[in-house]
């Protein structure tokens, strides 16, 4: 598989992310983990490895934390893994009564960021992780009790590198003031049907009511900065490659037919032409893929066998925004 070299760092990380939101058996807070969660992850681990994936995705509430509790069993059972892939976690969302009577609230304080980093290692069974992102924005940041964790988790090799996730411009602008090496990654929301850094660029100077103001320059300053741009739920929940379209409006109909329309002239799953979509973008943006599914993984690999047109891209992005271009 394709490689990308991370600007500002010693990474290099597969065309494709596999996500791990998937392991430990969901957000249920009850569950415990089995022995056929490990073998879904073992299955999971191997059959990316085999695609030649070497960059894996996690976060700390990701399955309540046992997807990285049961990612770690499984890796440890793997000599010499450890080396081979980029492990990326995340942290900064409180769950509501963690403990009883608190809200669900962000956190980005020196010590709950480095705590967390502790735990996420200890689940991992790893001493480092290559990436860390800070999760969702906490309104009451400061950015120099944030400077302070990242220095001292990097000191101690805990942490090689940092970024953010779902972060604009001018938060990331502000925070990298305080920062003296560069962010490397911000993860966002983007897909055919969430497409707002395409749109903030066609709908500008129109008038239009769609204009997302949030996505304003975000593009522009990661490829101005090297900051790797990563793709959340880039598969738009499977809407456009065999999902449920019974309570979806005309446009994701549209969109799902014509994404199986050029699919099918390809040989090619409809999962390709979604990712393909994203993959075209000069940004070089790295989908994080939300499926630990063999099969599944197995047809998103095959978007790196195609090549849009820029008709092909526009055609696409028409039909999913659901109105003429201006």
């Amino acid at each position: 598989m394709e490689k990308l070299r991370l600007a500002n760092t010693e990474l290099e990380v597969s065309r494709l992310c596999a996500g791990c939101m998937g392991l430990g058996g969901g957000w249920d807070k009850a569950t415990v983990l089995t022995k056929e969660h490990e073998r879904e992850a073992r299955v999971f681990l191997e059959s990316a490895l085999s695609l030649g994936i070497n960059f894996f995705d996690h976060a700390d509430i990701y399955g309540r934390t046992r997807a990285e509790e049961v990612f770690g069993r499984v890796m440890r059972e793997n000599k010499g893994l450890r080396d081979r892939i980029v492990l990326q976690s995340k942290c900064g969302i409180k769950w509501a009564d963690d403990p009883a009577g608190t809200p669900q609230r962000y956190d980005f304080s020196h010590d709950h960021i480095v705590r967390s980093v502790e735990s996420i290692l200890g689940r991992l069974g790893t001493e480092r992780l290559d990436i860390l992102l800070l999760h969702r924005p906490d309104v009451l940041w400061e950015g120099e009790e944030i400077a302070r964790a990242f220095a001292e988790l990097k000191a101690s090799g805990k942490v090689r590198y940092f970024g953010v996730s779902n972060l604009n411009r001018a938060g990331m602008e502000y925070l990298q003031s305080f920062l003296p090496d560069p962010l490397v990654a911000n993860q966002l929301q983007m897909s055919l049907l969430h497409s707002g850094f395409a749109e903030v660029g066609i709908s500008f100077n129109q008038g239009s009511a769609a204009y997302p103001d949030g996505w304003e320059g975000v593009l522009e300053y990661c490829r101005l900065k090297g900051v790797s741009v990563q793709a959340w739920s880039p598969l738009a929940r499977g809407l456009l490659s065999g999902g449920d379209l019974s309570k979806e409006g005309e446009a994701v109909r549209k969109t799902a037919a014509l994404v199986a329309q050029y699919g099918s002239a390809r040989g090619l799953p409809a999962e390709a032409i979604v990712l393909a979509w994203l993959l075209r973008h000069p940004a070089r943006i790295v989908p994080i893929l939300g499926t630990i599914r063999p099969e599944r993984l197995l047809a998103c690999s095959k978007s790196l066998e195609v090549s849009l047109s820029r008709e092909e891209w526009y055609r696409l992005f028409e039909t999913a925004r659901g109105r003429p271009m201006p």
